[in-house]
């Protein structure tokens, strides 16, 4: 896969989030099929913190860092910032300036930057291609999360 379309897969992220929530209310967006459980807004706020995590890895990355890449405890992050009672839109926001931050970083990056390396939480030596593919099969995977999630809200929620 070239860089450019990988760069496009990446930034294509954010116009699939905003497919996937639009026209659903607000009750629809703080929904949660039991206790435990995230909510579509509380999704979108693990995937602004999860872009600021890889923000930083592919940073380090570039910067030469010899030590383990960070790893973060979602499910503490989601519920330690309240994030449901945050805006799902606010962390949108967020999440689309990174994507864009980064994808400016991306194009101005030579081949040798490209080829640079690091030892993720697992132990296993990543490259900054790695971490863009990884984290936008990431969404995907949350996308689909959403789905089920609104199949769930609608179920239950008044039309």
């Amino acid at each position: 896969m070239s860089k450019l379309h990988l760069i496009e897969d990446y930034l294509n992220t954010h116009r699939q989030l905003v497919k996937a929530l639009d026209g659903l209310s607000a009750e629809a967006l703080k929904w949660k099929a039991k206790p435990g459980s995230w909510s579509i807004t509380e999704v979108v706020a693990h995937l602004a913190d999860h872009s600021i995590v890889v923000s930083f890895r592919i940073r380090d990355i570039l910067a030469g860092t010899t030590v383990q890449l960070p790893a973060f405890n979602q499910d503490a992050w989601v519920s330690g910032q309240h994030a449901n009672e945050g805006e799902a839109g606010e962390s949108l926001a967020i999440f689309h300036s990174l994507l864009h931050y980064n994808a400016r970083l991306f194009e101005r990056l030579g081949e040798e930057e490209w080829a640079k390396s690091g030892v993720n939480a697992k132990g296993e030596t990543i490259q900054i291609t790695d971490i863009i593919r990884s984290f936008t099969a990431h969404v995907q995977t949350h996308l689909a999360q959403i789905e089920r999630i609104q199949t769930g809200a609608k179920a239950v929620l008044p039309a």
